[in-house]
């Protein structure tokens, strides 16, 4: 699967009150989320972003608590990717369980800048930024953590596998 999208940038640290603030989460709708996504960040991004386009991150992107609205808001801004120098453990698990891409690759985040047009090959863990046309490596997923995000999140996988698809 190739993802291609306008990257966003963010530094280091950012956190799941900036990713969906805790005012907003006295709602789980998708919709909801969306619309407050980066609020604390970057208060425009949710007027900016566009469905496909890539958030590129600097260290430990998602840390905070454990909140599972953050990854649903990106995902549900239409943000199709994610990524980043590192991630907070406990994001990097609430992602893959809502199907939303991320991955860790330190020298396409040193490349990529505002605006670049990124192209992300989840299965061949190639990144390439079209602007510079450079091309950078990452260690693709093992194969059920692509066959959770291919089948729509944890819960949709779970349900294939109990039904014997």
């Amino acid at each position: 699967m190739v993802l291609k999208g306008k990257a966003h940038i963010f530094g280091d640290d950012v956190n799941t009150d900036e990713i969906i603030p805790a005012r907003y989460l006295n709602t789980t709708d998708p919709a909801a989320l969306a619309q407050r996504c980066m609020e604390d960040a970057d208060p425009a991004f949710a007027g900016r972003v566009k469905q496909g386009d890539i958030i590129v991150a600097g260290v430990n992107f998602g840390c905070g608590s454990s909140r599972e609205h953050a990854p649903i808001a990106i995902k549900a801004a239409g943000v199709a990717c994610v990524v980043a120098r590192s991630f907070a453990r406990i994001f990097f698990r609430n992602a893959i369980n809502i199907a939303l891409p991320i991955v860790i690759c330190p020298a396409a985040v040193d490349d990529i800048r505002a605006g670049d047009a990124v192209e992300v090959d989840l299965d061949g863990g190639v990144i390439v930024n079209r602007r510079s046309g450079r091309r950078f490596s990452f260690q693709a997923f093992a194969k059920e953590i692509q066959e959770i995000i291919a089948a729509g999140g944890l819960m949709p996988f779970v349900k294939s596998r109990m039904a014997g698809k």
